[in-house]
């Protein structure tokens, strides 16, 4: 009876534990908890270009808030919400892939197989696409680390 009431008790704790940490949270906000500086994630995919978003039409998704330009992009977001979320929090993938997190600038995005990747500039875009598929595998490998030790 002991040894069930350890194992269930274990059980909860190790679940408990693994839910906590799964919890854990890494965003490049501004101070109102917006993501990409206001900028409609959908419009990077539809458009090819930064549009600024309306902050009247918004959607919240793993805690930060997105802006839409139309109510249409906003519809698009919600029905596959991580296909257009930025990836690595919106930092810098280039700095995520240095284990690192840098600011971004709007205008230094790509579309990486299917991937919005932000980047601190264009410079920094180019450095990575010097080797993008081995760049974009560093930032993969570092990003559940920097999510533990830096998240929230």
């Amino acid at each position: 009876m002991k040894r069930r009431l350890f194992l269930f008790s274990f059980g909860l704790l190790t679940t408990t534990v693994l839910s906590l940490a799964a919890e854990k949270a890494l965003l490049n906000l501004d101070k109102m908890g917006v993501a990409i500086q206001g900028y409609d994630p959908v419009a990077f995919f539809t458009v090819g270009a930064p549009v600024k978003g309306n902050p009247e039409i918004t959607s919240t998704y793993h805690s930060a808030v997105y802006w839409f330009h139309s109510a249409k992009n906003k519809e698009t977001f919600e029905a596959e919400p991580r296909k257009y979320e930025p990836q690595f929090g919106g930092y810098c993938a280039y700095g995520v892939s240095r284990n690192a997190l840098a600011p971004i600038d709007i205008n230094a995005w790509q579309i990486v197989d299917g991937r919005l990747l932000m980047q601190k500039n264009t410079g920094i875009r180019d450095d990575f696409n010097e080797d993008t598929k081995g760049n974009l595998k560093k930032a993969d490998g570092n990003w559940p680390k920097l999510l533990e030790k830096k998240g929230k």
